[in-house]
């Protein structure tokens, strides 16, 4: 009798274990929603996560899939104790977008500590898929490496030969001025200095005077979101587009609405992606502009967000909805190939490093601009091999 209420418990915890888990799978934006970047990411990727899991169809692995948000407020520290709390307390199992490169690599660290997944649209160090790569964590939409061989590389060839940085003064310009200068001086330029602005200056007066003084006929902007826009028109205030080349290593979309097509005639920029791009991009970008408070299209880093979750969706139904694991889940987005409307056909490598071709935009003369958000045109494609920084290069410890 004994023995057999023994395999009749067994069964039943035979069974439960292996019961399908129809909990709500918890996936959760972490970014800027009241700063700088509040127009970059803000609840435009909110929105991008919420469109990816309603045409996903609600559901990954049979489970409903729930989108929580919240604002890191651009400090590591407030990013990395909402990170564990969403983790211990919320069940949240992706943590993505995480702009400000700061307090990405912290949540970075609970991420793998915790075995859960981040991935990264607003995130911008390359040393995500570098020295700080883990098996947690994947590198979606751009970085400091590819923004700056897309773009420095391109002047210099050009004929801007004497390079001088105002940088942002964070882990993201840090690694962005770095990454540019480098290029700078293998295509044969010269870096003649760098300056550095706190994140959120309102005056970038001493630092333009710097720039002009330098002796540089470029000067590279390492700088990103509402201060690059606020850079741009203060440079463009004293005089200094008319006699220097502005360089804006991260400039979006959002930058160009920002300081107007007649303030921004010529600049040249990287984008993983662009609204305008093809039919199925404009599809999607005037549905997402429907939903958005203030009307605003999409850029890059939002669509990457969409991005990312479908194919993370993708895996976890794979999984058949079990989640727990993260550097499982992420060792199964690996083994997919991507492909969605927004990127097109991809794929992640062993370092997190997703990988797709990225476009060379143009602002439009004004008098071409047919409607608001019109402002590029796409005047190059660099191959998806060429995007990105090679994988030996980047010393990943993922990476035998």
């Amino acid at each position: 009798m004994l023995s057999r209420l023994m395999v009749v418990i067994g069964i039943l915890l035979f069974s439960a274990a292996h019961a399908a888990d129809t909990t709500p799978l918890k996936i959760a934006v972490l970014n800027d929603q009241s700063s700088v970047y509040a127009d970059f990411q803000g609840i435009g990727s909110v929105i991008a996560a919420q469109m990816a899991v309603e045409d996903y169809g609600g559901k990954a692995g049979g489970r409903p899939v729930e989108v929580l948000s919240a604002d890191h407020q651009m400090k590591a520290d407030v990013g990395a104790s909402i990170a564990r709390r969403w983790i211990d307390l919320d069940n949240v199992q992706l943590i993505l977008d995480l702009p400000n490169s700061s307090v990405a690599l912290a949540v970075n660290e609970v991420v793998r500590e915790k075995n859960k997944v981040l991935i990264g649209s607003g995130a911008g160090t390359s040393l995500l898929t570098g020295a700080k790569c883990t098996p947690n964590t994947i590198h979606w939409t751009y970085d400091t490496w590819a923004l700056a061989h897309g773009v420095a590389k391109s002047v210099v060839e050009q004929g801007g030969k004497k390079w001088f940085f105002i940088t942002s003064d964070y882990a993201f310009g840090h690694d962005l001025e770095k990454q540019a200068s480098d290029v700078v001086i293998a295509s044969g330029g010269q870096v003649l200095g760098a300056v550095r602005h706190p994140l959120g200056a309102s005056d970038f007066a001493s630092f333009i005077l710097q720039a002009q003084a330098s002796g540089a006929d470029v000067i590279g902007l390492a700088t990103p979101g509402g201060d690059l826009s606020n850079l741009v028109k203060q440079a463009n205030e004293f005089g200094l587009s008319k006699t220097h080349r502005l360089v804006g290593l991260i400039f979006s979309i959002n930058n160009a609405d920002s300081i107007g097509l007649p303030s921004s005639q010529g600049v040249v920029a990287l984008n993983a992606t662009y609204w305008d791009l093809n039919d199925a991009t404009r599809a999607w970008s005037r549905r997402f502009q429907q939903r958005h408070p203030r009307k605003n299209m999409p850029n890059d880093q939002q669509m990457g967000v969409y991005s990312a979750v479908l194919h993370y969706l993708k895996a976890i139904d794979k999984l058949s909805g079990e989640a727990g694991d993260g550097a499982k889940v992420v060792a199964t987005m690996k083994a997919m190939p991507t492909d969605d409307p927004l990127f097109g056909k991809g794929l992640i490598r062993a370092d997190g490093r997703k990988i797709h071709p990225n476009y060379v935009l143009r602002t439009k003369a004004a008098s071409a601009s047919k409607e608001r958000w019109d402002y590029f045109d796409v005047i190059a494609t660099v191959p998806a091999e060429q995007s990105f920084r090679p994988i030996k290069d980047g010393n990943c410890p993922l990476v035998n």
